[in-house]
C-alpha cells in the first residue's frame, strides 16, 4: 500500500537531498571532553546524517546542501562526506578570512556517556558558514527543477541556527513542493539553539509555518510539544511508556491543523542508563497507527544519530516499499544498529537491518 506519490527514479538525479549544517565532531572515545588528550574526528549533522544513511546503508543516490568556510577544516569535513558517498556538488564554499571573525566551520565535542553518566555535547558553531545562509543563496529552482530529487529532508536544527536560516528552509520546501518532491522534516527541538533568537515562542512560530509544506513529519513527544504546541495526554512525566490512546488523540489534533501531513513518526526511548535503553518507534499514516518492533534493553555504544538513522530507514521504507508498517520497522532497526557503533552516522548495511527486523540474533557471523 503506497501512501506517498514519490516520483520515479528515472525523472531525478537524486533519491534524496538534505539541507543542514555538517560539523566536525571531536570524540574523546571512552574518556571525557574535559580530560581528553586526543580526539577521534567524524562528520555529523542532524539533517545530513539522514542522507548519509540512505547512501551508505541503503545504497540510494543522495546529496547535501550546506556551506563551509573554505579552509582545511572545511575540506576535512568535505572529505568525510565524500567517504560517505554523499554528493558534494551542492555545497556552498565561502572565502575564509584567516581568523574566523566573519565565517568559520562548526565543531561539536561529544562524549558518549556510560552507565549513570549521560552523554554530553558541547558545540562551537557561532558564525558558521551554514548559519549565515540566507534566502537567495541556493538555486532551488535548479536543484529541484533541473537536477531533480524524489525526496527532500531538512529539520529544526538548521532552522534554529540563525535569524536567516528559517527563510532558507521555507524557500527550499516551497520549491520542492512546486516540483513534486516529497518533503520530510525532523522537528529536533534544541532549547540551546533557540535561546538567543526568541526561545520556544520563536521555535513554534517558525516550525508552524514550515509545517504547512511537510509531507512526513518526524519528532518525539517533546518535539511536538515544544516546537508545534501539541501534547500527548496521559503520559507520566518520565515518559516510561507512550500512552497510545493519548498519542492518537494528539495526532487527530495535528492532522486537523495540518491536513498536508501524510505520515507522522516518532521514536520511543526509555532510558534506563546511558548504555541501556528500550527502543522502538511508531508512525501514523492513512488514519492508522503502526508500531515498530521493540528492542528491550538495547546496549548503547553511542546514542548520537540514532534518531537520524531511524529517519533514513523510515524514508527508505516509504520510498521503496510503500508500506508504513515495513517502513517504521526499517527505521527502528536501523536506528538501533547505528547506536552500536561510534560516530553520528550509521555503519550498518541493509542486510544487517533486514536481519534485525526479522528477529535475527547477535551471534557471531563467520
Amino acid at each position: 500500500m503506497s501512501i506517498l506519490n514519490v516520483k520515479p527514479k528515472s525523472e531525478c538525479m537524486y533519491d534524496c537531498i538534505s539541507l543542514g549544517e555538517v560539523m566536525l565532531r571531536l570524540d574523546p572515545g571512552e574518556g571525557r571532553i574535559r580530560n581528553a588528550r586526543y580526539f577521534r574526528v567524524w562528520e555529523g549533522g542532524g539533517e545530513y546524517n539522514v542522507t548519509r544513511g540512505l547512501k551508505k546503508c541503503f545504497r540510494m543516490d543522495t546529496a547535501v546542501v550546506t556551506a563551509f568556510a573554505d579552509n582545511d577544516v572545511g575540506r576535512l569535513v568535505e572529505d568525510f562526506i565524500m567517504q560517505g558517498g554523499v554528493d558534494t556538488r551542492l555545497i556552498k564554499w565561502v572565502p575564509y578570512d584567516g581568523k574566523g571573525r566573519t565565517v568559520r566551520n562548526g565543531l561539536n565535542f561529544t562524549e558518549r556517556g556510560f552507565g549513570v553518566r549521560g552523554a554530553l555535547g558541547v558545540s562551537d558553531r557561532a558564525n558558521t558558514a551554514a548559519s549565515a545562509l540566507k534566502k537567495g543563496d541556493i538555486d532551488w529552482e535548479y536543484i529541484f527543477g533541473k537536477l531533480g530529487s524524489r525526496w527532500f529532508h531538512t529539520g529544526g536544527i538548521f532552522a534554529a541556527l540563525s535569524e536567516t536560516t528559517p527563510d532558507v528552509v521555507l524557500e527550499a520546501v516551497s520549491a520542492a513542493k512546486k516540483f513534486g518532491t516529497i518533503v520530510s522534516y525532523d522537528l529536533n527541538y534544541r532549547p540551546s539553539l533557540w535561546k538567543s533568537i526568541g526561545g520556544q515562542q520563536k521555535a513554534q512560530e517558525v516550525n508552524r509555518e514550515i509545517a504547512k509544506y511537510i509531507d512526513v513529519m518526524i519528532g518525539n513527544e517533546e518535539d511536538f510539544t515544544a516546537a508545534l504546541g501539541f501534547k500527548v495526554e496521559g503520559n507520566d512525566e518520565n515518559l516510561k511508556e507512550l500512552n497510545i490512546e493519548g498519542y492518537k488523540k494528539m495526532i487527530r489534533e495535528v492532522v486537523k491543523e495540518y491536513p498536508n501531513f501524510k505520515v507522522i513518526a516518532t521514536t520511543l526511548r526509555t532510558v534506563h542508563t546511558a548504555t541501556l535503553n528500550d527502543w522502538s518507534a511508531i508512525c501514523w499514516a492513512g488514519g492508522e497507527i503502526y508500531k515498530a518492533n521493540d528492542y528491550k534493553n538495547l546496549e548503547i555504544m553511542d546514542r548520537v544519530g540514532g534518531g537520524d538513522s531511524f529517519a533514513s530507514g523510515l524514508i527508505y521504507g516509504l520510498m521503496e516499499k510503500g508500506d508504513p508498517q515495513v517502513a517504521v520497522n526499517y527505521g527502528a532497526a536501523h536506528g538501533a544498529l547505528a547506536m552500536t557503533t561510534p560516530g553520528d552516522t550509521s555503519m550498518a548495511d541493509v542486510k544487517e537491518v533486514e536481519k534485525l527486523m526479522s528477529g535475527g540474533s547477535a551471534r557471531v557471523v563467520r
